[in-house]
């Protein structure tokens, strides 16, 4: 036993030195490729040299170390039991050219300050990230945007999902035409659904909202230029398309909970809240947790809505970082401040993500 924890302990250990070196190689190969100014020292030297062969000898540590860690987790270490990882090869070599060549690459034009035709124009270093964090202000308010529609996609979803899946979950006629309704607005493409509502939400004359008003007598309201009902409007039209695939999700995990629970608790006099929160809601918990982890992540990238519906604005009222790197990379043209910009992106996804894992996973129950 304590060699095995030995054993994982160096797996880690050369995991984390193989990914320090493929990233040296990387910064290395892609200097030689893309011939970029950049200032010379010995770091950057050295990498220029051995792009190539660090990056080889990384790869080969890294292959090293999952063969260590598994090595770890099963007490037969057969040629047999790598066959999986042969049969994951294909997803693997998918992930590393659409997923993780983009990752590194975009943390490389970071370090420039360059435009879509001339990428590596001019070394910036760490300059970029000081441009968006200290300089540009509208970095932080599109960030505090991005938080406060992600903070309000979470508890909506979640909670009006669970409403509508505790509604739906009875075999009734009306419930199976219900479903259809609310499942539909998930089929419809999201520049459609933000077509339909720019036209109901619209402050002209021909906006439904403001037809409805008009004819209760009250003043029609520009919804989508006024900052302090925009964000709202964006909200209202993303909780409508989506609200209907994660009613299923929980609707089906509600299903699967065997009813023997639910007469057990009936036996023993349990209400109908302590039934939902001791039993109902514990059983949906890796449903729960699986949603906070998606709408999370989906919700920090979201782009089409916000860019049909208001452009950003009022201002930057509704600018959230996917349309920030839009804008600074497509139509200013700074693909350096864009790339910076992906990069705090990513690592806040990557801190959240950790966080919801680290501080909820526990409390989740698995039957």
């Amino acid at each position: 036993m304590p060699e095995r924890k030995t054993l994982r302990t160096c797996a880690n250990i050369v995991l984390a030195i193989s990914l320090v070196m493929i990233s040296f190689g990387f910064l290395g190969i892609k200097i030689n490729q893309t011939k970029a100014p950049v200032p010379s020292s010995f770091l950057i030297d050295l990498c220029k040299k051995v792009g190539t062969p660090i990056t080889i000898i990384g790869a080969v540590l890294l292959v090293a170390a999952i063969i260590a860690g598994n090595t770890t987790m099963q007490r037969r270490t057969k040629l047999f039991d790598y066959f999986p990882y042969l049969l994951i090869i294909p997803a693997v070599a998918f992930l590393v050219v659409f997923v993780v060549y983009p990752m590194f690459n975009v943390i490389y034009l970071s370090l420039f300050n360059g435009t879509v035709m001339n990428p590596t124009k001019s070394w910036m270093g760490i300059n970029n990230f000081k441009m968006i964090f200290v300089v540009k202000r509208d970095f932080i308010t599109s960030l505090k945007n991005t938080a406060v529609y992600t903070a309000a996609m979470v508890i909506g979803l979640i909670a009006l999902s669970l409403v509508f899946a505790l509604w739906l979950q009875k075999d009734r006629k009306i419930n199976n035409v219900a479903q259809t309704v609310f499942f539909t607005p998930h089929l419809v493409a999201s520049i459609s659904c933000a077509f339909i509502f720019q036209w109901i939400m619209s402050g002209q004359s021909y906006g439904l909202f403001n037809t409805i008003l008009r004819a209760f007598g009250f003043q029609k309201i520009d919804w989508l230029n006024n900052p302090d009902t925009a964000m709202a409007c964006i909200i209202l039209m993303n909780l409508w398309k989506n609200i209907g695939y994660h009613t299923l999700i929980i609707m089906s995990a509600l299903k699967s909970i065997p009813n023997e629970i639910y007469e057990a608790a009936e036996l023993d006099n349990a209400g109908t809240l302590r039934t939902f929160f001791k039993i109902t809601l514990p059983l949906l918990s890796p449903q729960i947790f699986f949603l906070l982890i998606t709408i999370t992540t989906g919700s920090f990238k979201v782009f089409d809505s916000i860019n049909v519906m208001t452009g950003g604005g009022p201002g930057d009222a509704t600018e959230v970082l996917a349309r920030y790197i839009y804008k600074y990379a497509f139509t200013l043209n700074k693909l350096g401040v864009a790339s910076a910009a992906g990069v705090a992106l990513m690592v806040i996804l990557i801190l959240v993500t950790l966080i919801d894992f680290k501080g909820l996973e526990k409390k989740v129950h698995y039957q």
